[in-house]
């Protein structure tokens, strides 16, 4: 499978590009192998970032999902013995907020703003611009929007200046890797994630349990209503340590945003592993904020509810 047959509720690909102007050359990443000099200052700018991270022992643990929630398709399972090494991940999504120090420190331009544009869903779009941008064959509720980005997350007039704790979305996996290394970090694999996300319990749909509402309370930021038209509400990211953690001290694990994998999604594609679904994802057309549930993106390709968080060595 490619990221081609994922639903695009999840990820909408800039391989399906609405826009007509071409792409312009892509901005080399950093190294993720810096010069000495380069790597002492890694490692003092990394040193107290790496201690607000969590640290998790590792082990065995079962993942994956054959339930009648899962997704065959998407390579959900079978469920089998997984060991992690020992590691460390962060208890959030790397937020707008540091972010913004980031680009501040480096001077980085993310692919969205190199490539003029991004994808933004609809119900966040003034209605003229809704109905008249452009979007992907079959997914009216994604739109190309020339000028959104990182800190302008519905196009130009926007900001994010009241969600400087929200996750920072827009960004794709070469980003994320980018501010990973410059971090002093890197991006978690699917295994870690997985592992972190289920806070220490077996094969339990959600971080939490396997109540959706547990006692009728929310639990995480998915979509409430009738997608993609009716919303009780208003869609959109929450700040990146809303709800309780999970067992292991992690916020938002699932719903809210995508978050970027460091694995491929299958062996023979281009696609990079996102997991734990976004606040559009609903039953009725995606399911996917499950801890078991994956998707992809092509390694370029930004959307308005897609994120990461940083993972490193114990």
């Amino acid at each position: 499978m490619t990221s081609a047959d994922i639903p695009a509720c999840c990820a909408a690909s800039r391989q399906a590009a609405p826009l007509s102007q071409p792409a312009p050359p892509l901005q080399a990443a950093p190294s993720l192998q810096p010069a000495p000099l380069s790597q002492l200052a890694v490692a003092r700018r990394a040193a107290p970032r790496l201690n607000r991270m969590i640290v998790l022992p590792g082990g065995t643990f079962r993942m994956g999902n054959e339930d009648v929630h899962a997704n065959p398709l998407d390579g959900e399972g079978p469920v089998r013995d997984v060991r992690v090494e020992p590691f460390r991940i962060d208890p959030h999504t790397v937020t707008n907020a540091e972010f913004s120090q980031f680009v501040k420190e480096t001077g980085y331009q993310t692919e969205a703003e190199r490539f003029g544009w991004s994808y933004v869903f609809q119900g966040l779009l003034p209605p003229a611009l809704a109905r008249t941008a452009p979007s992907p064959a079959g997914t009216p509720w994604w739109r190309g929007i020339e000028g959104a980005a990182w800190n302008r997350p519905e196009g130009p007039g926007s900001h994010i200046q009241q969600r400087r704790k929200h996750p920072v979305v827009h960004v794709s996996w070469n980003d994320a890797a980018a501010y990973a290394a410059w971090a002093g970090k890197r991006l978690p694999t699917e295994a870690e994630w997985e592992y972190a996300a289920r806070g220490g319990l077996d094969q339990a749909t959600y971080p939490w349990g396997d109540e959706l509402r547990p006692r009728g309370q929310d639990r995480c930021n998915i979509w409430r209503g009738r997608f993609p038209d009716q919303h009780d509400g208003r869609p959109g990211t929450v700040a990146a340590d809303a709800y309780r953690p999970n067992g292991y001290g992690l916020y938002n694990t699932v719903g809210n945003v995508w978050e970027w994998c460091a694995d491929a999604f299958t062996r023979d594609g281009d696609g990079r592993a996102m997991r734990g679904g976004s606040y559009l994802c609903h039953d009725s057309y995606c399911n996917r904020y499950r801890v078991a549930a994956r998707t992809s993106n092509t390694p370029d390709s930004t959307t308005g509810n897609a994120g990461f968080r940083c993972a490193a060595d114990a």
